[in-house]
Order: structure tokens, then C-alpha cells, then sequence
């Protein structure tokens, strides 16, 4: 078994896709987290970042490897806080949401909340099943779909927008011009074969453009969204975009949205407060902070 700094090193560093932001995230320098994940490749015999100038990307046997780090971190996290809790410490504010809104929204502004309440311990699951808060010892969630399933104490944080978005780089040497010249690309998908999340499904997108019979030139599959989007910045080919999830990597000029039309989902993001956990005043904070977070 690898070390564990070594894991802790490898997860922070995929989940950023970036060695600095991960030595940020430690407390440690870019180069002590590179040669950290060195050190795990060698252990292991595999790469498990591709690098490039300027930019990090997962091998599919890192993807692998982090999906499975990713869980046995979690899982660590939480035994470890149950400790704490059995023994007295301070409670942490426990949240559960999707992977993709925490990797792509959610745990990029995080420190902004935790430097504003230095005292409290956040904790993050991700998990695309929909808990039960007071069963499961959890305090909020953020959760997506249709108001109607939303229950009526949820508070609506942001709407929803699907449309086609890809690194410039990827235009510079394919323009996209019109919804038709996407035959000429390769299509980042989400696999979902029981169609349980249409929205994501580029079917449903041509479908609601009134594009028919389009053959992309090849499509790249994969099983969460939030590997695609990455996937998207490194030009690998053309993601369908969710608002709010790409708005800072289209402010910063990382994504493009070459077209103008945009598919509503009739879905939106609410915040979900446990019935056991409503009184705690830094729950309330939480929530307040992200109904902020969402107006920004």
C-alpha cells in the first residue's frame, strides 16, 4: 500500500489538476507535491498524469486510481470526525452534494467560507445518491434537479443552462461556426446508458436544436462530469456545459461557448437543511454564504 500523505498528495493534485493548487491546499510546494506523485507512480508502475506545458491531465489509469483514493479519503474523513465527535471535539458542518458541483463549484470557493469562519470544520461527501440528512448524520445538501422534488423548505440557489463548450485552443484549429460544424469534432459524453440524466446527453441537445442524423468524427465517454469538463480545457474535445459549473472557466478564458443558444433544463440547485441541524447558527451561516456565493 502506498503511504498515505502520498494518497492525500495524488487526491488534492487530481482534484485540482494542479500541483500548485494541491501544495496550496497542503501547505506544501509545488515540487513537493510533484515529487510525491513521482514517488506514487513509481510505486505503482503506471503514469497517472499526463503533463503538459502549462497543463495537468488524468491518464485513464489515473482516473481510476483517483475515483477509488477519492473514496478511501472520504471514508477516513469521516471515521476520523466520529471520533472527534465521540470524544468531544467541536462538531464539523458536514455537506453532501454531487462530485461534479463539488469539484467544479463548489470546493473552488470553498475557502472563501472557511477564512470568514475559521472555527468550523467542513466536511465534504460527494455522493450522487440522494441521503437522508437526519438518518445519515449529515447537516446540508446541495442538491439538483426539478423544484417540485426540491421540498418545500429547500432554498433555490442557482438555475441551469446546458450548451456546447470547448477549450479556444480546440477553435483555433476547427472553427465552430454553426451547431452543424460539430460533426467535425469530438464529442465529450457523459455515460449514462439507462438515460437516467437526459439533459447531459448530446441526443437530447440535438434534439432540442432540431439537428438531425449528425455523426461527430469520434466521442469520448466518460463516467462523471466533472472528468469531462477537465477533459474539455486540455482541448480534447467539445463538453456540454452546465451553468453554473463552467462559469468561471468561461470568465477566465479556459472554455468557450461558440454558440448562442442555450437548452433549459428546468432544473435548478437548491440547498437542503437537516431538520436536526436547522438550529446550529454555523449552519445557518453555511447556507447564507452560499446563497451569496450563488448571487456573485
Amino acid at each position: 500500500m502506498p503511504a498515505l500523505d502520498l494518497l492525500v498528495g495524488f487526491e488534492s493534485a487530481a482534484r485540482h489538476l494542479s500541483f500548485t493548487k494541491a501544495g496550496e491546499e497542503l501547505h506544501l510546494t509545488q515540487s513537493a507535491v510533484s515529487r510525491q506523485i513521482k514517488e506514487l507512480e513509481d510505486q505503482l508502475g503506471v503514469a497517472l498524469f499526463q503533463r503538459r506545458h502549462r497543463a495537468l491531465a488524468l491518464t485513464e489509469p489515473g482516473q481510476q486510481f483517483y475515483a477509488a483514493t477519492a473514496q478511501v479519503i472520504s471514508t477516513m474523513r469521516t471515521a476520523t470526525e466520529r471520533l472527534r465527535a465521540a470524544s468531544g471535539r467541536r462538531q464539523p458542518l458536514s455537506v453532501t452534494t454531487t462530485a461534479s458541483f463539488a469539484a467544479l463549484w463548489l470546493i473552488p470557493r470553498l475557502a472563501g467560507f472557511t477564512r470568514g469562519h475559521p472555527g468550523i470544520d467542513v466536511r465534504i461527501t460527494a455522493d450522487t445518491r440522494v441521503v437522508d440528512l437526519d438518518r445519515d448524520g449529515l447537516d446540508v445538501a446541495i442538491r439538483h434537479g426539478p423544484a417540485s422534488l426540491a421540498g418545500p423548505d429547500a432554498t433555490r440557489l442557482f438555475g441551469e443552462k446546458v450548451f456546447p463548450v470547448c477549450s479556444p485552443k480546440l477553435l483555433a484549429k476547427k472553427p465552430l461556426e454553426k451547431p452543424a460544424d460539430l460533426k467535425n469534432h469530438v464529442l465529450l459524453q457523459y455515460d449514462d446508458p439507462d438515460v437516467r440524466h437526459p439533459w447531459l446527453h448530446w441526443k437530447t441537445w440535438f434534439e432540442v436544436e432540431r439537428i438531425a442524423d449528425l455523426k461527430p468524427s469520434g466521442t469520448l465517454i466518460f463516467s462523471g462530469y466533472e472528468q469531462i469538463i477537465p477533459s474539455a480545457v486540455a482541448g480534447h474535445g467539445v463538453a456540454l456545459g452546465r451553468t453554473p459549473l463552467v462559469k468561471d472557466l468561461l470568465a477566465a478564458g479556459e472554455l468557450v461557448a461558440p454558440f448562442k443558444s442555450q437548452a433549459d433544463p428546468a432544473r435548478a440547485y437548491f440547498a437542503v437543511v437537516s431538520k436536526s441541524a436547522a438550529s446550529r447558527p454555523e449552519v445557518g451561516d453555511f447556507v447564507e454564504w452560499l446563497k451569496a456565493e450563488a448571487r456573485a
